[in-house]
């Protein structure tokens, strides 16, 4: 949501900007701009929309060696050229960009006016760039420190002067500020993304931090000025890592990424000697987890739903009771935080607002806290006691797919990890690690089912509604099943576990509703078999998705998927890939922006 790049250095600043902003796409946006100090003036160019209406009206020649850009998604204001960043001051000599929302904007701009700043737009960032032109008598660095003592909110910006055109200046309070160390050229980014075709050594701010930046290196340091030593730590993924290749889109991409993705979260953590799993980077003592008594696992979106199928692993696995909350909610209803409790933190991003506010809360209150995330040196990972890094690569989607099934593998290496130091079995465990093994091979073949969902999807993408249902950690799947239906196709889609059917949503079944069954054999695999019967009792056309051999099924569901048969802890992983393709084939027969889709973001970032 939102991002930022900017740059300074011997070479033209344009192309690198615009470089930047091509990554920083498919966080979600609906204008970008750009600002260059240029022979001692600020230029600026922005326009609303996608970022070739920008690039279509920028110079074809440039003698500007430093600059800022950005891809805005509208809060303040509606996405127009006027709201678009960067903003500059009345003078136009200072320009901003901005990720976050100024929570005070209507006081600090009820103050300005009163001292005769007139406002151009409707935003709450062009305020920030007034209030640093009104300090004066101070360096670049000073001035935005004593704006900002002004802000509540959150924020990550950049700013340049076209006075003191040697340096770029960047602060960070609750959005993520990432600087690139070059060769004779420092870069700085929202998002690792736009800086990897430049650089693999990066510095990240925290909060409350400000940095400068000139083509020789940087400086970091609090708000009053004070120094703070920060060495760069290395990025392991490469640019190419974010090309779409062969595929039409990064979104079918990623699915089909996710059987070395699972087998990259898998490395090096299986330890076969004491059929458990070997996760060095908990930073918790045994003695720590063994005192555990429950477990709250934090996310929002996906990654809530996640932790719902995670709550059943552990509980499951360990025996300690687990619930998932989404973090959004969590810190709002003043949660009683106790020692005892494990709180994880489940993000692709490691940067989800909701989900960073809600863990240090966690931390204030004592409480331990892990995290499971993607993104190395992100938000989460630094605030963090310890955690797991899924490893499954850059996700580009605003639709999570591996990261997703990669964050479900975590949790149950998680789950093995504390039933083995408690009461689980010898061969619970070996059997488990042998499933495990197994899983890239069995998300292959879940993959292989592609041909028959194009063909549902062709059949059921003019429908303007579905229920997914399942029992267990088949109510997880669902839940995601139907995520990924609406966020990508826009049809609306509900998720319920299959024992409520009978508590309300049978009354919307009938022939126009298609229902999505999630039916792994198991414990519970003849009451879902009920649930069948009661929707196709009332004519709803059913898509199951279960395991080969039970003839019941075959008979009575419209349409059926099979999935190999695999530990009943690993059934949500594996029967996610056919949701992730059924969902994909009907936006792609509806004609949806897939990578990209309307309202959302790949990087929440703000409340």
């Amino acid at each position: 949501m939102c991002g930022i790049i900017g740059y300074i250095g011997n070479r033209s600043a344009i192309p690198i900007l615009v470089s930047g902003l091509m990554r920083l796409e498919y966080r979600g946006y609906d204008s970008a701009g750009l600002a260059l100090s240029v022979r001692g003036s600020l230029k600026v160019h922005k326009a609303a929309g996608k970022l070739f209406r920008l690039k279509s009206i920028l110079p074809k020649r440039s003698g500007g060696k430093i600059g800022i850009g950005h891809t805005r998604w509208a809060t303040h204001g509606a996405p127009t050229d006027i709201n678009a960043h960067p903003h500059l001051s009345a003078d136009g000599k200072t320009a901003v960009v901005h990720n976050g929302i100024v929570e005070n904007a209507a006081e600090l701009r009820s103050l300005l006016e009163d001292e005769g700043v007139e406002f151009v737009s409707e935003t709450d960032t062009e305020l920030l760039a007034h209030l640093i032109a009104r300090e004066t008598d101070a360096s670049l660095e000073q001035r935005v420190g004593k704006a900002l003592a002004l802000v509540q909110g959150t924020y990550g910006i950049a700013v340049i002067h076209c006075d003191e055109s040697d340096r770029i200046v960047v602060a960070r309070h609750g959005s993520p500020i990432i600087i690139g160390v070059g060769d004779r050229e420092m870069l700085v980014a929202s998002d690792i993304a736009a800086l990897v075709r430049y650089t693999q050594q990066v510095v990240h701010l925290d909060d409350g931090e400000i940095a400068t930046l000139d083509a020789k290196g940087f400086r970091t340091m609090t708000m009053d000025a004070q120094p703070i030593p920060k060495s760069p730590s290395t990025v392991s993924w490469q640019d190419d890592a974010y090309e779409r290749g062969e595929y039409a889109h990064y979104m079918r991409k990623e699915i089909f990424e996710q059987p070395a993705a699972i087998a990259r979260t898998l490395s090096g953590r299986i330890e076969d000697r004491f059929h458990t799993a070997h996760l060095g980077g908990l930073n918790l003592e045994a003695s720590d987890l063994r005192d555990i008594k429950r477990v709250k696992l934090l996310g929002c979106g996906s990654a809530f739903y996640a932790g719902v199928a995670g709550a059943h692993f552990i509980e499951s696995l360990a025996r300690i009771p687990a619930s998932a909350e989404p973090a959004a909610e969590f810190r709002y209803r003043n949660p009683v935080i106790e020692r005892d409790t494990l709180h994880v933190a489940i993000s692709q991003s490691g940067e989800t607002l909701d989900t960073l506010m809600a863990i240090q809360e966690v931390r204030r209150s004592g409480g331990p806290v892990l995290g499971i995330v993607n993104v190395v040196g992100s938000s989460i990972a630094r605030e963090a006691e310890g955690g797991i890094y899924m490893h499954a690569g850059p996700e580009v989607s605003v639709a999570s797919t591996k990261a997703y099934t990669c964050s479900l593998v975590a949790l149950v290496l998680l789950a093995l990890h504390l039933g083995r130091m408690r009461d689980l079995s010898i061969e619970r465990g070996s059997n488990l690690i042998e499933a495990l093994k197994r899983l890239p091979d069995d998300i292959e073949s879940a993959l292989a089912t592609e041909d028959s969902l194009r063909d549902l999807a062709q059949r059921h993408a003019r429908c303007s509604s579905a229920f997914y249902i399942g029992r267990g950690t088949g109510f997880a799947v669902a839940l995601e099943g139907a995520q990924k239906l609406k966020e990508i196709s826009y049809i609306h889609a509900e998720a319920y576990p299959s024992s409520e059917l009978k508590h309300g949503p049978l009354a919307l079944v009938g022939p126009e509703l298609p229902t999505f069954m999630v039916m792994p054999h198991g414990a519970m695999l003849e009451k879902s078999i009920v649930s069948l019967e009661e929707v196709k009792a009332r004519k709803g056309p059913v898509i199951a998705l279960t395991h080969p051999g039970d003839a019941r099924i075959a008979r009575r569901a419209d349409s059926v998927i099979e999935i190999p048969h695999t530990d009943d802890l690993l059934a949500p992983v594996v029967m996610a890939i056919p949701l992730q393709l059924f969902a994909y084939h009907c936006a792609l027969a509806l004609g949806r922006d897939i990578d990209q889709p309307r309202n959302l973001a790949k990087s929440v970032t703000v409340e």
